[in-house]
């Protein structure tokens, strides 16, 4: 299965609505991304440059075309009807009335293509008192309460160190429309997907969220212990650290027997997770105490043979260079004029296949004359568009 002889229409920028567009373009859709005249997409200037191209604009928009489009002229907006007369997906992060005041409200789109799918990703929702604000990833991981779960109970709350909200909010979008494209019958009408950033970033509090709403109890941020879970965390070893993540009581048993603490950690002082959790300092005293012996390699090499999950920390270089992310082809590699550009794989295999880019990141408006001919566009059409400055 997947997105071949899907067209989708694109009139996102940034990264919620560039990354749910990439998504189904690496799963074969053609992705037709309609920019402004001169400047395009603000993340073509952002990031690390490789020659003209941004690499972080790469990662986001590999697998598109881009036509460059005043939408401001009428020219302009006749020809975005026409791109969606012939679109299966329209994919747009405006604020919610700012495509009905493009021209496009959802009464016009259903006239110029009854079966087309519109999906609108906007910050807050639809409705509601904040529904005109301009969102971005910064305030919605504040207002979600996502980030006050963040960093620990004596600092203040930390933000997601990427772009947590947009990215969540992009997945959400892309599965969204993935099920109108699954319901979607021969003949029927459209359907229309809305996802907001807060909605989807507070979908990820997961116990954080339940606690609150069913005891009313909100969680201490507690760094990189668990709130409900103890012991869970990073340990100092005798050359830096490890992640050990006992999440239950059998796996905690496995952890005291690989450390040889079973003495001291298999009192019935320790017995429950609710009676390790009030003594959280003591117990991560004593492991800690334990993993300084020796090295990190040593104890992950003994801990996961015990059956306890446990890892090192790594830096994002570190990470690239690990032999299991290596097997299993996280990076990816695409080009622009000429030179490499590094970017990242999807994570979607199918029938055990992973798709590789198919095209490269687009220069600013370097498809709009093939898009345009696609469309009915002749020499003529052409030549007269860009006379009036609409291409």
């Amino acid at each position: 299965m997947s997105f071949h002889g899907v067209r989708v229409v694109d009139l996102t920028r940034v990264i919620s609505g560039p990354f749910c567009s990439a998504l189904l373009a690496d799963l074969g859709a053609d992705v037709i991304k309609v920019e402004p005249l001169g400047q395009g997409d603000p993340v073509r200037a952002q990031g690390v440059m490789v020659g003209e191209m941004s690499s972080y604009f790469a990662n986001y928009n590999r697998n598109k075309r881009s036509i460059a489009l005043d939408l401001y002229a009428p020219e302009g907006k006749e020809i975005l009807a026409d791109l969606l007369v012939g679109a299966d997906v329209l994919v747009e992060n405006f604020r919610p009335d700012v495509l009905g005041k493009m021209g496009f409200p959802a009464e016009r789109l259903k006239q110029i293509n009854p079966a087309l799918i519109h999906c609108n990703i906007n910050g807050f929702g639809a409705n509601g008192p904040y529904a005109e604000r301009p969102a971005f990833d910064l305030i919605v991981q504040a207002m979600s309460g996502f980030m006050s779960c963040n960093g620990t109970a004596d600092e203040p709350p930390m933000r997601s160190g990427v772009p947590i909200a947009d990215l969540v909010c992009g997945l959400y979008a892309a599965l969204g429309v993935a099920a109108a494209l699954h319901g979607r019958a021969p003949q029927s009408g459209g359907a229309s997907v809305q996802v907001s950033m807060l909605a989807s970033l507070m979908s990820m509090l997961s116990f954080h969220a339940t606690n609150y709403l069913n005891s009313g109890e909100v969680a201490p941020r507690t760094g990189n212990d668990h709130a409900i879970v103890c012991p869970y965390g990073l340990f100092a070893t005798a050359d830096g650290e490890i992640a050990i993540a006992p999440s239950n009581d059998a796996i905690y048993a496995k952890l005291v027997k690989a450390l040889d603490l079973e003495e001291r950690l298999a009192a019935p002082a320790f017995a429950t997770n609710a009676s390790r959790i009030a003594r959280r300092g003591e117990v991560n005293a004593i492991i800690e105490a334990r993993t300084k012996t020796a090295s990190s390699a040593h104890w992950i090499d003994v801990l996961n043979r015990a059956g306890v999950p446990c890892g090192p920390v790594y830096g994002v270089g570190q990470a690239f260079d690990d032999p299991q992310v290596r097997s299993q082809k996280i990076a990816a590699q695409t080009e622009f004029a000429g030179r490499p550009i590094g970017v990242l794989a999807s994570p979607i295999l199918l029938d055990g296949l992973k798709s590789a880019p198919r095209l490269p990141p687009p220069g600013l408006g370097e498809h709009t004359e093939t898009v345009l001919r696609e469309i009915g566009c002749d020499d003529g059409r052409l030549a007269e568009l860009r006379a009036k400055g609409v291409i």
